[in-house]
């Protein structure tokens, strides 16, 4: 079991952070780590050490995530850990249906193959195929936002600027310091973050959130050549983080992910 623990700790940080981003809170994902851990704990046989770890451990978490029959009568139960988020997304969203939802982020974000993103959700190969093609386009159709960039290398910057555009949305402004990035927040007032957490001579990216986050509402997504130094479960981590180098479809990935969970609130609050 020692090998095993290590190689599953090894990939815990990104199991996690996948579970928030499908989740939208690092509460509701880590409870369901938590049990995802108890399982393994009960019944170490389910991830071999001789096969792919990672595989196996993703495969495992959505056996708890997804709903399991109950037998002959056709009828499931979902295990009801975290089920606010999910059921407002697809109640009070025109959002991606779940399995949309997690086919795209397990490729996108996650890094796997459609064969292997297949065989997580247990699904034949051209269902996830189609899944994924759906997904996408549903993407390519979310309303637009205006974001801020805040990101001290210019390639690196201009190159998060034209992902943003790509997508339908506006930037309003590329930040390369800590005091620029608080300044341009307060005037533009913008509907998603893009932040780096070093900004070399130009300050901190993370207290340029914090300190924004004080006056504006927002979603945040980090991107950061460092996910270890957030990824640490000694306090409050990010729900949205792509690691340096990204792919685009990462990036797309999680900007759809954090704005699609952000409206949620936003709808609720025009409701009341």
């Amino acid at each position: 079991m020692g090998d095993l623990a290590r190689e599953v700790a090894k990939r815990l940080p990104y199991l996690r952070r996948y579970a928030r981003a499908l989740t939208g809170a690092q509460e509701s994902g880590d409870r369901y780590i938590r049990v995802c851990l108890e399982v393994l704990l009960k019944e170490p046989h389910r991830i071999s050490i001789e096969g792919d770890i990672r595989l196996q451990l993703y495969s495992l978490f959505h056996e708890i995530w997804m709903p399991r029959p109950l037998g002959g009568d056709g009828t499931s139960s979902i295990v009801n850990l975290a089920p606010s988020a999910q059921r407002s997304v697809e109640a009070k969203l025109e959002t991606l249906e779940p399995r949309q939802r997690q086919m795209l982020l397990l490729t996108s974000l996650e890094g796997f193959s459609i064969k292997h993103a297949a065989e997580i959700l247990k699904l034949p190969l051209t269902a996830a195929s189609d899944l994924l093609v759906r997904a996408w386009e549903h993407v390519n159709r979310q309303l637009a936002t205006t974001v801020l960039v805040i990101e001290d290398e210019p390639i690196i910057a201009l190159d998060i600027a034209g992902i943003v555009r790509d997508l339908g949305h506006s930037v309003v402004g590329i930040a390369a310091s800590q005091s620029e990035a608080v300044a341009m927040a307060r005037v533009k007032h913008p509907g998603l973050v893009l932040a780096d957490i070093h900004l070399g001579e130009g300050g901190s990216g993370l207290s340029a959130v914090n300190e924004i986050l004080k006056s504006v509402d927002v979603p945040v997504i980090f991107v950061t050549a460092y996910p270890e130094r957030l990824l640490t479960g000694e306090r409050p981590e990010p729900t949205y983080l792509v690691t340096k180098p990204f792919e685009p479809d990462t990036l797309k990935a999680t900007i759809f992910q954090a704005l699609s969970l952000a409206a949620v609130p936003a709808a609720e609050a025009r409701a009341t």
